[in-house]
Formats: structure tokens, sequence, C-alpha cells
């Protein structure tokens, strides 16, 4: 008797030891995801834009895919383009970590491989969701690490600070973003860029969204020193569709939408890019 109850404690034991580091965990992730709803909720409900930088915070990850058709009419597939995991500590800040892409080229003597890897820190200044102003202003520094392989990156980091702001009436908004990319060396071969991107959304419905994004970049210094391209990015959103929607305080649901990118400018690195995207928002 005295051994099978000896046996029984020491079963209890062990199972209270493995479910203590289980509640914990269990613990530390619901108050994060309590602390992001609460973060989330003083801010405007805009979709995120297809190209262009998102002034929200937001808690998603991120696999978009791009096809880009150059002047010589070759073909360029990338797989991640620059997106990934999108985390909100809470504080009005983000943060994210962006995967390398995979680039794909159907061009004769190019070599297929893996871009650079980036991370993000955001920093959300004024917000209001839609029944307090419906208006958000903030800044972050994105940065990227030379680990592309066969010429897919860059030969050097670079730094990336972003001004961001919207505005929405009702259903519709607008959305605009000025940035600067910086490399931290070979700046005479590889320059410096300015972006400046403006994004119209209209919400048809709950989880329709149609949206026009203007996405022009300035180059000074480097191969294309002076020049300007300039793509019209008409595209549409799907989001978000909950995997519970009865409960209102789940926070894990789906988007994905589309669009195409589409050179309006004399120079322009390509003609234009048909670009998918895929989210898992938690």
């Amino acid at each position: 008797m005295f051994k099978i109850t000896l046996a029984l404690a020491h079963t209890g034991i062990l199972l209270l030891g493995a479910a203590l580091p289980l509640h914990a965990q269990t613990n530390v992730i619901s108050k994060w995801q309590q602390r992001a709803t609460e973060t989330q909720s003083t801010q405007p409900a805009w979709a995120p834009p297809l190209v262009a930088p998102y002034p929200m915070l937001i808690q998603v990850f991120r696999a978009d895919f791009s096809r880009q058709i150059t002047p010589a009419h070759t073909d360029t597939w990338n797989y991640g383009t620059g997106r990934g995991l999108n985390l909100v500590p809470g504080f009005n800040s983000e943060i994210d970590l962006y995967y390398p892409p995979y680039i794909q080229h159907n061009a004769k003597g190019a070599l297929d491989g893996f871009g650079d890897v980036g991370f993000l820190a955001k920093y959300r200044l004024l917000s209001a969701n839609e029944k307090h102003g419906n208006y958000m202003l903030g800044a972050q520094v994105a940065a990227t690490i030379p680990t592309g392989s066969h010429s897919n990156g860059s030969t050097d980091a670079s730094v990336s600070p972003t001004l961001l702001a919207g505005k929405g009436w009702g259903q519709f908004d607008v959305i605009s973003s000025l940035g600067g990319t910086l490399p931290t060396a070979d700046v005479t071969k590889l320059g410096r860029s300015i972006a400046w991107n403006t994004t119209a959304q209209y919400r048809i419905h709950r989880y329709f969204c149609l949206e026009i994004e203007d996405n022009a970049t300035w180059y000074y210094g480097g191969k294309n020193d002076g020049k300007m391209q300039n793509f019209f990015t008409p595209g549409m959103v799907f989001s978000k569709f909950k995997f519970h929607p009865q409960d209102t305080k789940s926070r894990p649901a789906i988007a994905f939408g589309g669009g195409e990118q589409i050179a309006t400018s004399s120079f322009h690195t390509y003609n234009h890019s048909l670009v998918f995207t895929s989210r898992l928002v938690f």
C-alpha cells in the first residue's frame, strides 16, 4: 500500500511539474494577447496595404509573393518579398523579424537564391479609432543584414527610417509614408533612395477592401543616380476571417489579397509585378 501511495505521489509531482511550466506559458501568452488587443483598440482597423508600409501596429505572420516582368521580358519570382513576423508587445510599439525571401530568376546567367534578413521597430506616436477621430501617426526604423546569396541581396547593411500617417472618413481612408534607405557602407556604389507611398482604400464590405497605391522612389548616387520610378498599384484585400467568429475576444484570423504594380514612369527596373499576400493574424 505504501509503495502504491508513493508511486501515486511521485506521478502527481511529475504531472504538477509538467503542468506548471505549461500554465506559466499559457498565462504569458494570454497576457501578451490581452495587451496587444488593448493596444490595437485605440487605432483604426484599416487593412494593411499590399506594398506600402502600414502605419498601425499589427500582430501577424505575413508571407507575400510577387512576379516581376522586366523590360527585357524576363520574369522574377520573389517568395517572401521582405515580410515575416510582426509582434505587438504593447507600449505603443511593434517589432518585426523579416525572413530572407527566396528569389527565382528566369533569365540566362542569373542564379536563384535567398535575399537579406530584415528587422523593424515601430512606434505609434498618435492614434484614434473610428469612433474618436480615425487617424494615425507613427515612425519606424527598418534594417537589413547582407545575408543574400548569388547577388540576390545587398553587399552591405542598410537602415531605413520612415514616417507614416493616415486619416479615415467612414469607409474611406488614405495612408501615406515617407522614408529613405541608407546603406551603411559603399554609399557611392549603392546610392541612397527616398520612397513616398500613398494608399487610398475603400471598404465595401466587412471582409472586402479595394485599394489604389502610388509607390514612388527617387535615387541619389549609385547606378540609378538622378532617376525616379513610379508604380501605380490597384488591388484588393479580403480580411479578416476569424477562426472563431462567435468569440468577440478571439484573435486568430486569416487575410489575403492581390494586385498588380504597373510602371508609370519612363525609368523603371521592371514593367509590372503581380503581388499576392497571405496573412495569419494572431
